[in-house]
């Protein structure tokens, strides 16, 4: 009850609310997107809480609908703050070309790539860990798992450990190169992953298989911003100067 759950309508030429889609009290509605295509009016809202991606689209009444797309399971874990930790989904982008979905899971520390090539049944094509709560070796066990077959393993980038989980995310034009932060909130950062407030953030490229779907992380890349004159800091947002699939 202490986050908003409702994705609102609104008319802008009259500036009045004209729908709105209670999503459930578990979810928090963090970040929408449309498609880039102009003719296509829809689009996809991530819940951070619950792990659900909604499909919100236009009807043939001049109303919108919701529906269910993607749902990321929660984890049955021991040593963490409770028994379940769910899915914290921060932040989706959409490619140009409206081929590709991908998702920031900011507590399970994977992101995911889904084809969209049904809108309405997004398909998982790609993944990889770069960090988060479930890493092996550290003070989480994950008892029971409907995804994964064991934890992933720390992410070390030029002998750097990489703490933190995935957060804000952005991809070039061309779709081949996908960007990513791991800080989210300084004070929610301090409490989940209190190395990375020592350690400082980092910016991760991911290499992305545009034809078949796929993702995988750049070794010879990393932005370290524990290294910055005035001490460690915590890098979030990420734009491109000449632009990228979101400006």
């Amino acid at each position: 009850g202490v986050f908003g759950h409702r994705l609102n309508v609104w008319n802008l030429s009259c500036r009045s609310l004209t729908q709105c889609f209670d999503l459930g009290e578990d979810s928090l509605p963090l970040s929408v997107k449309f498609l880039h295509n102009p003719d296509a009016a829809e689009g996809y809202v991530s819940c951070a809480l619950s792990g659900i991606v909604y499909r919100f689209y236009k009807c043939e009444a001049n109303n919108w609908a919701v529906e269910e797309v993607i749902r990321i399971p929660a984890k049955d874990v021991t040593g963490w703050i409770m028994p379940k930790m769910p899915a914290f989904t921060v932040d989706l982008i959409i490619s140009m070309d409206d081929k590709y979905l991908y998702l920031s899971n900011w507590l399970h520390g994977d992101i995911r790539q889904y084809e969209l090539s049904k809108t309405c049944k997004p398909r998982l094509v790609g993944q990889v860990f770069v960090g988060g709560s479930i890493l092996r070796g550290g003070p989480v066990a994950v008892c029971r798992d409907e995804e994964l077959k064991c934890q992933p393993e720390p992410l070390v980038i030029k002998c750097k450990r990489v703490y933190g989980g995935p957060t804000k995310m952005q991809l070039s034009v061309d779709g081949k190169r996908l960007y990513v932060t791991n800080s989210l909130y300084s004070t929610w950062d301090k409490q989940f992953y209190p190395n990375l407030i020592k350690e400082g953030s980092v910016m991760l490229q991911i290499d992305v298989d545009t034809e078949k779907g796929g993702l995988t992380v750049n070794k010879n890349f990393l932005v370290d911003f524990g290294k910055e004159p005035n001490g460690p800091c915590l890098a979030h947002d990420i734009h491109f100067p000449c632009g990228d699939s979101t400006t």
